[in-house]
C-alpha cells in the first residue's frame, strides 16, 4: 500500500509520463498506451534518438477524461489556487494560511504572463487575482481562463483596492466568479474560497 502512495505523490507533480507510467495510471495495458499513441490518439513525442515515447501531462489528462478514466492517481485530492499579484505582503498573506489549510495546495506568480503559463502547468481550481497587474487587467486574464474549455471550470476571485461598482460588473461579465475589495478580512475570503471549491 505504501509503494502506491509513493508512486501517486509523484504523479502528482510529474509533467510527462513514460507509456508504463501511463498505462499504470490508467490501468490498462502499456501496449494499449502504446497503440494509442502510435495511431494518434494519445499524444506527445519520442526521446531524440531512440523508439521511447513520452506524453504530457496536459495530453494524459484530456485522454483520460475523453475516454472517461477517472484522473484520481494524478490528483493530490488538494485543490489547486494559483495567487496572482505583485504585492509581494499580500502574496505572502495567502501563501502563509492558506498553505495551512490541508485543504490546498498553492502556488504563486507576479505577472498575468506568469500566471499563463502556470494556468497551463498548475492547472489551479482557483485563481486569486488582482485587478491591476503589471503587464495586463484582470479582466483580460479572466476572459482568456474562461475563453479555454479546458479551464472553464476554473474558479476566480479578484481581489483589489482600487475599484468601482461599474468595473465590478465588468468583472463578472469577463468570467470573475467573486470580488473581494482590499483591505479584506482573510477568514470571510477563506471561506469564500472552499464554498466556490466545495470543499
Amino acid at each position: 500500500m505504501a509503494k502506491n502512495n509513493t508512486s501517486q505523490t509523484s504523479w502528482v507533480d510529474k509533467q510527462v509520463f513514460t507509456t508504463g507510467e501511463a498505462a499504470e495510471i490508467c490501468k490498462v495495458s502499456q501496449q494499449t498506451i502504446i497503440r494509442c499513441f502510435d495511431n494518434g490518439r494519445l499524444q506527445g513525442f519520442r526521446v531524440p534518438g531512440s523508439r521511447f515515447r513520452r506524453i504530457p501531462r496536459s495530453e494524459l489528462l484530456r485522454f483520460m477524461k475523453a475516454n472517461d478514466i477517472p484522473i484520481d492517481n494524478l490528483e493530490s485530492g488538494k485543490k489547486r489556487i494559483l495567487v496572482v499579484d505583485d504585492d509581494n505582503q499580500i502574496v505572502e498573506l495567502f501563501v502563509d494560511v492558506l498553505s495551512r489549510d490541508d485543504r490546498f495546495e498553492v502556488k504563486t506568480a507576479s505577472t498575468g504572463y506568469d500566471a499563463g503559463l502556470l494556468t497551463e502547468s498548475f492547472r489551479p481550481h482557483l485563481l486569486l487575482l488582482d485587478y491591476m497587474l503589471p503587464d495586463i487587467n484582470g479582466n483580460l486574464v479572466c476572459e482568456r481562463i474562461k475563453a479555454n474549455p479546458e479551464l472553464k471550470d476554473t474558479k476566480i476571485i479578484i481581489v483589489s483596492g482600487v475599484v468601482n461598482q461599474e468595473e465590478i460588473d465588468a468583472l463578472t461579465r469577463s468570467g470573475s466568479d467573486g470580488f473581494v475589495k482590499k483591505p479584506f478580512n482573510i477568514e470571510k475570503l477563506i471561506a469564500r474560497i472552499a464554498e466556490l471549491l466545495e470543499v
